[in-house]
């Protein structure tokens, strides 16, 4: 940024000393009016050509990287699940109290009852010996169910 200002300042500050060198030579010399109008009229539209070429060229995207497949989540464990006795429907129920979902969400992204969903996650605190969804997820994590 302070370069293309300086840039900026120099060219103008040029433009300036040599508009004013014309203005001298128009003085002394008795140059005609339309020499003089018509040299302010070439240094300025040059100058607007340079600025819009400059400002307009177009600016490099970054490139957006992709997660490696060694850093992607893992899918859950079900081998592990079955040790615990948690079934499919359970599992899926604690994928989703993962995410953060809500039960009222959870339902409606399972197409269960609310009731059916507050019945699985009270048999996972059960099963994991939890009280809360927090600690749940801690503990499926632990015991490799959860990735």
């Amino acid at each position: 940024m302070k370069r293309t200002i300086l840039i900026y300042g120099f060219a103008l500050a040029a433009l300036t000393a040599l508009l004013k060198f014309v203005e001298y030579q128009y003085i002394i010399k008795d140059l005609k009016l339309e020499f003089y109008i018509g040299t302010v009229a070439v240094f300025f539209t040059g100058l607007g050509v340079w600025m819009g070429l400059r400002l307009t060229k177009p600016r490099k995207i970054p490139e957006v990287q992709t997660i490696p497949t060694a850093m992607q989540p893992l899918p859950p464990n079900e081998s592990h699940a079955a040790k615990f006795g948690i079934s499919k429907r359970e599992m899926e129920v604690l994928q989703l109290i993962s995410e953060g979902l809500s039960n009222q969400e959870i339902a409606d992204r399972l197409f269960l009852s609310l009731n059916t969903v507050k019945t699985h996650s009270s048999n996972l605190f059960l099963k994991l010996d939890a009280k809360r969804r927090t600690q749940a997820i801690q503990k499926a994590k632990e015991l490799g169910i959860l990735a």
